[in-house]
């Protein structure tokens, strides 16, 4: 079978894909890659797949949340090339999980890997996974740091330390038994996706455990290791949005049933928020002296701006302001001191109302899905 060689021109060392006519086949494993700003790392990843996959049917799809660094234009550069690769621009919405459920859905292929743009991983692995799903029962087949023979590279014995425990809290709270559920590196079965898919949460960072913790029976799971690499090019996307989503999941696994997981944050951002409220309130009112209503209205919105600061960052993902709650809080408040009731009990009594009428109304219109 002949090969046609077709060279890429950028900014970035120079790669060659060889595309046969097996291109054209209808791809046996699709590859779902998430990347934000990730564009130097791509032809490397292009071509690491390329040659840990040789004689198989593949396709890669990068899952692009609209990155700063034209990620998305350059994989649609190669894709006019090379028709085993295609990109998943996403607009407005982020996030890791959600990424990867898209990618997913977008494919055809009876088995799905999903693996980083960063080069951490170790693409050689795939085709061992490949064979074990095509020659197994197995449900998935997991990229373990963890177990024997794998390792998590440089990292530093904090890091090591903390990526164990919430590996023993994860598979205890959602009675999962793997050696690595917060490995990004899998293979799994597509039937075995969309058993899980309904219950899915796609928060955070971690979807292999939530493909695990979600799926209607116990997943047949085989694990192969590999030794984590250093990133390449590019910044680590790891920061505390990563422990606070770890977090989310596991509260939505276990009682997202009972309680919406994002009222969950919006109402812990908000205890702080009563904190600061209290203590505003106190300094105007019983210290400085300043009339009820208008230590009220002080304190209200200076734990709106510190809860409207947090909730954008942990909570929701855009940047448009809603105060219609301060209304709520400082009517029911004042209303209350007016009728002789305690006056921390009116600050309080403002506070509930208030911290359920913003997560109503920012749901609704400050922070909607499009």
């Amino acid at each position: 079978m002949q090969a046609v060689e077709v060279e890429i021109e950028d900014d970035v060392p120079d790669t060659v894909f060889k595309i046969t006519k097996a291109t054209l086949k209808a791809a046996e494993l699709s590859v779902i890659v998430p990347t934000f700003n990730e564009r130097d790392n791509i032809k490397a990843v292009i071509a690491a797949v390329a040659d840990a996959l040789p004689n198989i049917a593949w396709e890669i799809i990068f899952v692009d949340d609209n990155s700063s660094d034209g990620t998305a234009s350059f994989v649609r550069e190669i894709a006019r090339i090379d028709p085993r690769v295609r990109c998943l621009h996403r607009f407005g919405r982020r996030g890791l999980s959600s990424a990867c459920v898209e990618g997913i859905m977008s494919t055809a292929s009876p088995i799905v890997a999903v693996m980083d743009a960063d080069r951490q991983h170790d693409e050689r692995a795939l085709f061992r996974m490949f064979e074990i799903l095509n020659t197994t029962d197995a449900d998935i087949v997991v990229g373990s740091r963890y177990a024997k023979g794998g390792g998590v590279g440089d990292w530093d014995r904090s890091r090591a330390a903390m990526s164990r425990i919430a590996t023993r809290i994860a598979n205890w709270i959602t009675g999962t038994s793997l050696s690595d559920p917060m490995s990004g590196f899998f293979m799994i079965r597509r039937e075995v996706f969309f058993r899980a898919l309904p219950r899915l949460s796609s928060i955070g960072f971690k979807i292999l455990l939530d493909i695990s913790a979600s799926s209607d029976s116990r997943l047949k799971v085989v694990d192969i290791p590999y030794r984590f690499r250093l990133r390449q090019h590019g910044a680590s996307k790891l920061d505390s949005m990563v422990l606070w989503e770890f977090v989310l999941l596991i509260l939505d696994k276990t009682i997202g049933r009972y309680i919406p997981t994002r009222f969950i944050s919006f109402a812990l951002i908000g205890g702080s928020g009563v904190l600061v409220h209290i203590a505003v309130l106190t300094l105007l009112f019983k210290i400085i002296g300043i009339a009820f209503t208008d230590a009220e209205i002080a304190a209200t919105f200076t734990a709106i701006t510190t809860n409207f600061l947090l909730n954008n960052a942990l909570t929701y993902r855009d940047q448009r302001l809603n105060a219609t709650g301060a209304v709520a809080n400082v009517g029911i408040a004042n209303w209350m001191f007016a009728n002789n009731s305690m006056w921390l009990t009116s600050a309080l009594a403002g506070i509930a109302v208030g911290v359920v009428w913003n997560y109503a109304m920012s749901s609704i219109f400050t922070w909607k899905t499009e």
